[in-house]
This record gives structure tokens, sequence and C-alpha cells, in this order.
């Protein structure tokens, strides 16, 4: 059975997790295809690595190829990465394609709206159209996209609610924010983790681990955290009396936030923000980005920020060993009841897998 039985809390015990089939089971990541990355607003990219017009960036999400691209209006959209002809992927890297998009199987092109501008002698030589085919018909297949600030969002079915109402909760708790003072200074590429992605996600919504994982990266006593269940944003915080400052260590007060499914945010007072890429790959595979960003105009030192590289790539680092290490134990059957979770610190996590469970029952 994927899910475990007896998931709520009963009376005098402690809540399970889910089984170790939803972390490792290929039936299972399947399920999730076609339903959590499917049926919700997914997070799959930063705006500002697509910066300027003909700027195509290939991006996977629910295990399909994707293609983030910015039109000669600025505009971005999210197509399927597949030619309509052979349904070759068209991108297979980050680059400028100019004004058009070009296969290199047999150099169909479309411009940056979509739209099939040649499909060179498909007709016979010289000849592109005939009777029953028009390329003015023909486009590659939109994604429904939705940029908020700098970061996209796609919806595969296309029948999520609007963003902003999807989004509601979390846009609520950054009410004060000036969006046009927050500048990105750096990215940070972790490339692939032997881990299954929910676990990344299990691990920044609980302020449980934070003393001991994190022991020598942060000043957070866990006395200072609660933790933040509201609909499709779940996370926790801290507030502190005294602030240590944001460009060498993560003694500040902090807001660690998410937007289900895979969407990671942190505020840290006074003046940084971080926002994490998860891209699940498989039961066990992911893949993840960490920008970095000031806020309310703050200017940093190279040096300032080469700190701050460093100390967010040590911090998920000892992050990255805990889920990694906590996928390897969901083989033995101690982890078919899901393990036990806090009542205090981890109801986050519930609430998290609630909606996974939520999400699967409908596959």
């Amino acid at each position: 059975m994927i899910i475990a039985e007896g998931t709520t809390q009963a009376a005098g015990g402690p809540q399970h997790g889910l089984t170790a089939e939803a972390y490792r089971s290929e039936e299972f990541w399947q399920r999730e295809c076609r339903t959590v990355l499917a049926k919700n607003w997914v997070f799959i990219g930063f705006a500002h690595q697509i910066a300027n017009p003909g700027d195509a960036n290939p991006v996977t999400c629910a295990d399909l190829p994707l293609l983030t691209v910015r039109g000669q209006n600025g505009n971005i959209q999210v197509f399927h990465n597949v030619c309509l002809h052979r349904c070759m992927t068209l991108v297979d890297k980050p680059k400028n394609v100019g004004k058009l998009i070009r296969c290199p199987y047999h150099a169909w092109a479309y411009d940056l709206d979509g739209n099939l501008r040649a499909a060179p002698h498909f007709a016979g030589t010289g000849k592109q159209e005939f009777d029953g085919f028009d390329i003015k018909k023909h486009r590659l297949k939109p994604v429904r996209t939705h940029v908020w600030h700098d970061w996209i969002f796609v919806n595969l079915d296309g029948n999520a609610p609007d963003f902003e109402d999807y989004a509601a909760p979390l846009i609520s708790r950054l009410e004060g924010m000036d969006f046009t003072k927050v500048d990105p200074i750096g990215l940070l590429n972790f490339g692939e983790i032997d881990t299954n992605w929910k676990l990344i996600m299990e691990n920044f919504i609980e302020p449980y681990h934070v003393q001991f994982v994190h022991a020598s990266t942060t000043d957070q006593p866990l006395e200072k955290h609660y933790t933040i269940t509201d609909g499709t944003c779940i996370g926790s915080a801290v507030d502190l009396n005294e602030e240590l400052g944001t460009s060498g260590s993560l003694g500040v007060s902090s807001r660690y936030l998410t937007l289900y499914p895979n969407f990671i945010l942190g505020r840290y007072f006074p003046d940084q923000l971080g926002v994490y890429l998860n891209v699940p790959v498989g039961p066990g595979k992911m893949c993840q980005y960490r920008a970095l960003y000031t806020t309310e105009g703050q200017k940093l030192s190279a040096e300032e920020i080469e700190a701050l590289r460093n100390l967010w790539w040590d911090v998920h680092k000892e992050d990255h060993e805990m889920v990694e290490r906590m996928f390897e134990g969901r083989k033995s059957p101690v982890a078919q009841d899901g393990g036990l979770l806090s009542p205090a610190w981890e109801d986050s996590v519930r609430a998290f897998q609630d909606l996974i469970e939520r999400d699967v029952a409908g596959a």
C-alpha cells in the first residue's frame, strides 16, 4: 500500500509520515507526475536567466521536456520542447536562438511565439505546403505559464486556479516587501542529489533539525521557531530579539516558506532573500538550484557575496547529506509505516504530506 493507514493522529500518539513507497516507488513517481506535478502551479525556472529576447532554456516538469522562451515583446512563454515534425526536442541547452527556434533535424523553424514559420522541402524540393497542411495553422504546444516576479511557474493540465488565488497564502506573508528592490546576486547549482524531492521539501519546512544539523552555520534557537500551515503555503519561521546580520551568519529572523508543491522561498531580515528551484527527476533523483537576492536596494561587495555563496553552499550540503540518508533508510522495512512526526515541530511536514496524498488519490 502506497499511503500509510492511520496517518491522522491517534489519541495519545504521534502521526506517521508517508510510507517508504511514496519516496522510492516508480509507480508512485508516475502518479505524482500525473497529479501533483500536473494539477498545480509548479516552479520551473528564473526569469533573469532568460533576460533577452530569444533566450531559451530547456527544463523538465513531471518528466516532460519543456522550453522557456523570452519573446520579442519581452514576455516569457513555456512550450513543450518538441518539434511538430518528428517530435525531436528542439533545444538541448540554454542559449539565445535569435528570432527563430530551429529544429536541428530537418530545419523546421518556429518564431518566439511558437508559430511554425518554415518546414523546408516538406512537400518536395522547394515546396513546404500541400493540401491539408498549412504552416500557419501549426504552432508549438504552449503550456499555461505565469511569471511571478523572477520566478516562472507552469500548470500542465491548465486547470489550476489563477496563480494569484493559488498563491494567496504565500503572497500575504510577503506583504510589505518591495519586489522592485529585489535583485539577483548569484546562483548556486548543486546538480543532482540522490534523494526524493519530497524529502528536500519536508526538510525545509520543519525547524526541528536546525540546531542539530546546522549547529556550525546557524544561531537560531529551536524555541524561537514556529511552524506555518496555511493552505498551499507551508513552512516555519523564527523571530529573534537581536539580528546578527545576513552576510556571514544565519542568526537572523527568518521566514522559511514554500508554495506547494516545489517552490521554496527563504526571507532573511533585513536584507536577503533566497529562492530554491527543486526539480524532481525521478523517485531517487532531483536537481537543486538556489538563487540569492538582496532586498531593499542593499548593496553587497564581491567579498560579501562570495561569503554568502559559501555560507549557503555549506548549509545546503549539510541538508543534502541528511536527505540522502533518509532516502537510503527507506529501503528498510522499518520505514514502511512512515516514521513518527513531532506534533510540535513537524505538523508542517504532515500538512505537506496531506496535500500529496490528496493529489495522488485522484490518479
